[in-house]
């Protein structure tokens, strides 16, 4: 595996993503409504078919897994999973803090991850056994003595069911919620790696939705894993959690799994 290949292929696909973005960024463009009542526009589709094209010339074996079109099945054991606009409703409202997200997952596991910001120009970088780097200088997250401490974030109440809700207000009671960031989707994670957020908690995530995510924040000082504090790969269920400090994991699930 030639991880700076891979590297430098992923930043291409963020690239064309970026300018395919931009020029619908505030403009009167109307959304849709998929099958999950979720909306979906047309930067979404032509970010995602530009990463395709890339993909289709230069790494055809590979599968490719994209929130707007399906998977397209490889046979090299890799995956490329894409989600063009993750925060499209904060997209819609003119609200720069969605991501473009673009993930290598090699057998199930996440070993790429960029998360890109197209109308700031930010842009986060993590790859297995490596440093996270945001605009080329590393990103560190910060320490949490203890969860009293923790600015807590999700991207709204609304995502969870009664049952994981009640337990996301278990464990927010437990942190400082007085500093409790709702909105923002893949954009709290970038603020977790940079030591801006100490805990994201969220559930009901694809994998498109989470898969980039994981090598930014682990190669940031941070760790990300399911409610049970197990890590994830493409089977989980979509509970995630992203800690700034591991340190507080234990601390933390335990105060989701008393949340009621």
């Amino acid at each position: 595996m030639n991880l700076d290949a891979d590297i430098a292929l992923a930043l291409r696909l963020a690239d064309v993503a970026g300018e395919a973005i931009r020029p619908w960024f505030r403009s009167a463009m109307e959304s849709e409504r998929k099958d999950d009542a979720t909306p979906v526009t047309l930067a979404d589709r032509a970010a995602e078919e530009a990463m395709r094209r890339i993909l289709k010339a230069e790494v055809p074996r590979d599968t490719v897994i994209g929130e707007e079109f399906g998977a397209t099945a490889g046979s090299s054991g890799r995956s490329w999973v894409l989600d063009p606009i993750d925060g499209t409703t904060g997209f819609l409202a003119g609200r720069p803090i969605f991501g473009t997200l673009i993930a290598l997952v090699v057998e199930g596991w996440p070993v790429l991850g960029v998360i890109d910001q197209p109308i700031l120009k930010e842009r986060w970088i993590g790859a297995s056994g490596r440093p996270t780097t945001f605009n080329g200088a590393p990103a560190r997250t910060r320490g949490c003595r203890s969860l009293a401490d923790a600015a807590i974030a999700t991207t709204g109440p609304h995502y969870f069911d009664d049952h994981d809700g009640g337990h996301f207000m278990g464990l927010a009671a437990k942190t400082d919620h007085r500093r409790m960031v709702m909105g923002g989707d893949c954009y709290n994670y970038a603020m977790l790696a940079s030591g801006h957020l100490d805990i994201v908690c969220e559930a009901g995530l694809k994998l498109h939705d989470w898969a980039a995510l994981v090598p930014v924040i682990e190669g940031a000082g941070g760790t990300m894993c399911d409610w049970n504090g197990d890590p994830l790969h493409a089977g989980s269920t979509g509970h995630v959690l992203a800690l700034g400090d591991p340190a507080r994991l234990e601390d933390v699930v335990e105060a989701l799994a008393c949340g009621h």
